[in-house]
């Protein structure tokens, strides 16, 4: 592969403090956060703190904003917005924030070490993620996903799935270090912070447990050249079989080939009423000649040409699932200005046995009846990913999957609350219908397409009972385990607070979430508390209960 030279970019990033305050006060507490931070910061801030008051506040604000839909709910707004170059900055900032405010991480500082495994600071973008490597090689990569502008940071914390997936797995098995800026300011790699941690943010949502700043990542071989083809079909030219048919090869096909079909709602040419139309979508990681036979053999009915297939660089490839244009530049990678704006609300299922052809028809008539521009996804599985343990990361979807369901709905316009309700209704209709086809106990969903339909934590304190009607949903049995991380990692930074159990000689107290109260507890009588009908409950040593 030959030797990388190691090289540095410096990228915007964007921290944002969203402080949930009565706006009476927000001016004093701008001023009394300033002065913290100019105390606390070695290096300049002047030009990195940005308040309602700045003429660039809104910009800076909206500039990774996809979904209007949060914005037009909440009247709410950060009343600072910071943007920092450096590690320290940060360190003050959570020094700064945790004497008295609160506040909701967006990315990191962005940037990229390029080497074989090159470190990739989490604000950077994942298209200038993919802009960086093809800089350096043809035949190197990385698996995640095809939207350019989503940030790196988030995107590997919630696991990371591609076109490369059934062929390399997720993004967070290809993680090897990180650096995480814990609740006390320091700053941790894989080492100081320790396995279980380690395993945590790698798909467990990095943001519960610290501010990550770096990923250190295993690059990919792949062929100097790919194949990708992009085949549509409707109704009246059989898209409703070989969808079916499809199911049935989707997690068994060559892990060099991903197929993955778009189902969307279109008015047809010919008659001018709506129908349906699946778009095949493919990546092949290899030749035209290749593909051709092994497509023959595997889905013969999609009736795929030569004329059909498109050879090319796997950096193009993204240009191409991107919609970009086909043989421009690839700086347009490097834009971090989203695609398109809309109000918008997805959800997402994973399927463990096909939907039969009547079941496919039930969810064409309900995207038939929406006037609204619906998409549904439908991302194989098997391959690599069903080789994954569920325990391997908090990412627990890789194997008895077939493929998964992401779907959505977006409207343009104001987003007035009538309007708004009747999309979101159909969505949850559609959701409904799905139930019966979908996983049970639990019905899965994908983290890195979170819906508060699913649930969300109540202002003020969430039991483990509770919070565990949406954690096992995305983590399944990862769930109990990630509670107990983040209880270790909050019970350094806030004391009696937080803590699952607190390793120790001595008399064991016991701290019940949801009546507040403490009890004595003989250390190794973890039983007893259950007993006592505790949900989730937190030992500590006599000495920390003041």
């Amino acid at each position: 592969m030959g030797t990388l030279n190691r090289s540095f970019i410096s990228l915007l990033s964007i921290l944002v403090l969203q402080l949930v305050i009565i706006q009476s006060d927000s001016a004093l507490m701008q001023e009394d956060y300033v002065r913290c931070f100019h105390r606390q910061s070695s290096i300049s801030i002047s030009n990195i703190i940005y308040t309602p008051k700045n003429p660039s506040y809104l910009s800076i604000l909206q500039s990774s904003e996809q979904n209007l839909r949060p914005a037009s709910i909440s009247p709410l707004k950060p009343i600072l917005i910071l943007t920092p170059r450096h590690e320290s900055q940060i360190q003050a900032a959570i020094y700064c924030v945790l004497r008295s405010m609160a506040f909701k991480l967006e990315s990191g500082v962005a940037a990229m070490t390029m080497r074989v495994f090159p470190w990739v600071q989490a604000g950077a973008s994942l298209g200038e993620l993919y802009h960086k490597i093809a800089e350096k090689s043809r035949t190197l990569a990385f698996v995640a996903g095809t939207c350019p502008t989503v940030g790196v940071g988030g995107h590997i914390s919630g696991g990371g799935y591609g076109m490369m997936s059934c062929k390399f797995g997720m993004a967070v098995d290809h993680v090897i270090d990180a650096k995480i800026i814990d609740v006390n300011g320091q700053i941790l790699d894989r080492e100081s912070m320790g396995e279980d941690l380690f395993w945590a943010i790698r798909g467990g949502g990095g943001a519960s447990f610290g501010i990550i700043i770096e990923w250190k990542i295993n690059l990919l071989c792949v062929p100097e050249n790919v194949t990708v083809f992009n085949l549509t079909k409707t109704l009246d030219q059989n898209a409703t079989q070989l969808l079916h048919k499809w199911q049935y090869i989707a997690d068994k096909i060559d892990r060099n080939l991903l197929i993955r079909p778009t189902v969307t709602a279109i008015n047809s040419s010919e008659n001018g009423k709506r129908t349906i139309q699946v778009t095949f979508n493919s990546l092949f990681l290899g030749e035209v000649d290749k593909l051709l036979p092994l497509m023959q053999r595997s889905f013969p009915e999609l009736g795929l040409e030569k004329e059909n297939c498109i050879e090319m660089s796997w950096i193009e490839s993204i240009l191409y699932f991107s919609d970009y244009h086909i043989g421009g530049s690839v700086d347009v990678l490097l834009s971090r200005t989203p695609l398109g704006r809309a109000y918008f609300k997805g959800k997402s299922d994973f399927v463990k046995q096909p939907i039969s052809e009547n079941g496919l028809k039930g969810i064409w008539e309900i995207l038939l009846e929406e006037m609204g521009v619906v998409e549904v996804q439908l991302s194989p599985y098997g391959g690599r990913l069903s080789e994954i343990s569920e325990s391997a990361t908090p990412f627990p979807h890789g194997a008895g999957n077939i493929y998964m369901i992401h779907y959505v709905v977006a409207w343009g316009g104001e987003d007035a609350n009538a309007e708004s309700r009747r999309h979101i209704n159909w969505i949850r209709r559609l959701s409904r219908y799905l139930a019966s086809y979908v996983s049970e106990s639990p019905r899965a969903a994908y983290i890195n397409y979170r819906d508060l339909d699913l649930g969300v934590n109540n202002e003020g304190n969430t039991s483990y009972k509770q919070a565990s009607n949406w954690g096992t949903k995305y983590f399944k049995n990862n769930f109990e385990r990630l509670v107990h991380v983040k209880t270790k990692v909050w019970m350094r930074g806030r004391g009696k607070e937080y803590g699952l159990y607190w390793e120790g000689a001595g008399e064991m107290m016991l701290w019940e979430e949801e009546s507040r109260r403490w009890s004595e507890l003989r250390k190794g009588m973890e039983g007893a508390g259950r007993e006592m009908g505790c949900g989730q409950f937190y030992a500590f040593q006599k000495s920390c209960k003041s």
